[in-house]
């Protein structure tokens, strides 16, 4: 088992990132390096969190083998234990051999801090960038990232020119690099922070609230007028663009050198403004430079990221409409159900999508009404409560995980008491689990913030490269601080414990903190308290209620814009629901009336066929007179059929009118059936 369980969390790691990003992203349109890097960033991101649990629970064997080989003399020396014991020490099942978590965790920490720091903001730039080449790419992201990466390097030159003047300092190269990992975590824990005082109140109220009756539903009137705004703002744009696209494109003809530009803009168009702009065009004409005055490749450039930006924002309002639709009406069949007396959920709508058998046998209407109208939101209470529990314990070890006597913090309690029983099922189910509600707060708040059009996690494959970019930078930035910021509220980092004790292999590669005393005693442990302030002002909403009074439509229930655009929503949703019960009555019609008639028109069409095949048959073996008379009126009727035809006049359908003028005969080229068509260039390529 050596190894095993290091190998299996890889896979299954893996795995879980691939889900979550297929879930946001989009494999087919999006580019794969994109995809590549967002993958390898949230990858190692979540490989942290799952991997720490097993190098607590091989540090703590390591400390008592330390501890039982050692003799006491030894132990009053380099390493002493926290609760030494004579007893031999036992192996924990998820042992990982020595050597090799350092290595692993030296290759994840650094190949994820430079996807943070250089190849993805570079990506980003390089993927809103609206050039038409690889070069052009690679040189708009460069200019945009030189004042991002130079004032980085102004902070750190100033850095070595002040510890190279004051001779004081004496830093070597590992000191350095450890002032450089300070910094990052610095940065990430100031984020950490404020990102956690969020969620630790949220995810325990969002569950609170998704058990009470018609929450959900009215906030789901509330998001349908929003994004009915959007959407409509969205269209707005969208045709704008495309109208610029559609001057464009008719002011720069085939044979312009910067066709290939226009062509491409045209490729990011929806197909419907493509093929509306390929019926207006007349390639046939010259370009002359001396009468018009056409764009240059920078306003090309400008417009290609507008058309990539406009038509990303439109798809993907369009989709959110879709599932918000969905949800609402979903959520309207619970309130309609919750009063059913036959206690069977009854659907308004049916699935689009096929429902698998076997969760149809067991999943029935009844087991279906008691799990969504009776069962679930105790299910989501008592979800909450365990929720606002740990949530508890981790303001309050926040606030005391610097005290070491007495020990205050109570995950630090939890796992000193399974240490000294070594028990390692329980301290890495302890540590996965704290560790693992630390993320949860954490990371879905970077997956619910938005800001504005610029970062925005959209579901159902409908996140831009930007955004995707943005989210394994940030992911990137806080795993290492967070994960620093566990150890210390369980007391397994020696610089917050302050014991002479082995160290994690993680805390290893970080260095010792003690090159930055302000840091490692001052701001790492006073500033997590600002947890509790954060905690307090998500409780009473203070951030919601100050981006409504500036103007920000914000879910307040106390607010009388609130009210309103519950109630637009809900006309919106009435009006989407009507559209759709019509749509419905009509395919049953339809349904019905092919179900009915079918099987009549298919016995009729057969009969007919067997009819005229008898009749064929016959006539082929008879003889008679009077039959080959039959026959050969009918021949002559055929015959005088065929020559009418032939003598009427065809038809021109394309012509705008009739014309009988003979003044206008001159001008256009006499047709067999008696008609003139015009020879203009503007009606030959009507059909084209």
């Amino acid at each position: 088992m050596s190894g095993a369980a290091l190998g299996l969390e890889i896979v299954l790691v893996f795995f879980l990132a691939l889900f979550l990003l297929h879930r946001y992203g989009d494999f087919k349109k999006q580019h794969r390096l994109v995809i590549i890097a967002t993958l390898l960033a949230w990858y190692l991101c979540f490989l942290i969190v799952f991997i720490l649990p097993l190098d607590v629970s091989t540090t703590i064997y390591n400390r008592c083998k330390l501890a039982v080989n050692s003799s006491p003399a030894e132990s009053n020396g380099s390493y002493v234990t926290l609760a030494p014991s004579k007893q031999k020490c036992f192996k924990p099942w998820s042992y990982i051999p020595n050597g090799i978590m350092p290595i692993f965790w030296r290759v994840v920490y650094w190949t994820s801090q430079f996807l943070t720091w250089i190849l993805l903001p570079f990506m980003q730039s390089y993927a809103r960038s609206g050039g038409f080449s690889i070069t052009g790419k690679i040189k708009t992201a460069l200019i945009e990232n030189a004042i991002y990466y130079g004032t980085y390097l102004l902070i750190f030159g100033a850095f070595l020119i002040y510890v190279a003047v004051n001779p004081n300092f004496n830093l070597q190269w590992n000191q350095l690099q450890t002032i450089g990992i300070a910094a990052a975590n610095t940065w990430g824990l100031f984020l950490l922070v404020l990102l956690l005082g969020y969620g630790l109140v949220e995810i325990p109220r969002s569950h609170w609230n998704g058990a009470k009756r018609g929450y959900l539903l009215m906030k789901t009137y509330f998001k349908a007028a929003k994004l009915m705004t959007e959407k409509a703002d969205a269209e707005e744009n969208l045709e704008d663009i495309m109208e610029e696209v559609r001057k464009v494109s008719e002011s720069i003809k085939y044979n312009h050198p910067l066709r290939k530009c226009v062509d491409t803009i045209l490729k990011k168009c929806p197909t419907e403004y493509q093929e509306r702009m390929g019926r207006n065009m007349d390639d046939y004409e010259d370009f002359d430079e001396r009468q018009n005055s056409y764009p240059s490749e920078k306003s090309l450039v400008k417009l290609h990221k507008q058309v990539i930006y406009s038509v990303q924002r439109h798809r993907r309002t369009q989709v959110q409409w879709q599932m918000l639709l969905e949800q609402a009406f979903y959520l309207e069949d619970v309130a309609k159900n919750e009063t059913s007396a036959t206690r069977q959920f009854v659907h308004t709508f049916r699935s689009q999508e096929p429902e698998n058998k076997i969760i149809q046998y067991f999943y029935t209407p009844t087991v279906e009404w008691y799990w969504k109208c009776l069962l679930r939101p105790w299910f989501y209470r008592v979800l909450a409560v365990v929720l606002a529990t740990f949530s508890v314990i981790v303001v309050w070890s926040e606030c005391t995980f610097f005290s070491t006597k007495p020990v205050l913090s109570l995950f630090a309690v939890f796992i000193q008491l399974a240490e000294k029983t070594y028990n390692y099922i329980y301290i890495e189910m302890a540590c996965f689990l704290t560790i693992f509600f630390l993320s949860i707060c954490v990371y879905s708040t970077v997956f619910r913030i938005r800001v504005f059009n610029y970062y925005y996690l959209a579901s159902h494959h409908q996140t831009d490269a930007y955004s995707l970019l943005f989210s394994g930078m940030l992911f990137c930035r806080l795993t290492p601080p967070l994960c620093l910021n566990f150890l210390g509220l369980t007391h397994m980092d020696a610089t917050i414990s302050h014991k002479n004790t082995q160290p994690t292999a993680y805390t290893s590669i970080m260095g010792s903190m003690r090159v930055l005393t302000f840091i490692a005693d001052g701001f790492y442990i006073y500033y997590p308290m600002l947890v509790v302030i954060l905690c307090i002002a998500t409780y009473f909403s203070l951030g919601t209620r100050c981006l409504n009074l500036l103007g920000f439509q914000q879910f307040v229930g106390d607010s009388e814009m609130t009210s309103d655009l519950i109630d637009e929503g809900k006309e919106l949703i009435k009006r989407e629901k009507r559209k759709r019960q019509r749509q419905e009555e009509g395919e049953n019609r339809r349904r019905e009336w092919k179900e009915r008639y079918g099987n009549r028109d298919d016995s009729t069409r057969n009969r007919a066929v067997h009819t005229d095949q008898k009749e064929s048959s016959f006539s082929e073996t008879s003889i008679s007179r009077p039959l080959s008379k039959y026959t050969r009126s009918n021949g002559r009727t055929e015959r005088d059929r065929i020559e009418l035809l032939q003598d009427a006049e065809p038809l021109d359908f394309n012509a705008d009118s009739i014309n009988d003028d003979p003044l206008e005969l001159d001008s256009g080229r006499y047709q067999p059936g008696g008609r003139y068509l015009s020879m203009s260039r503007s009606e030959i390529f009507d059909d084209v």
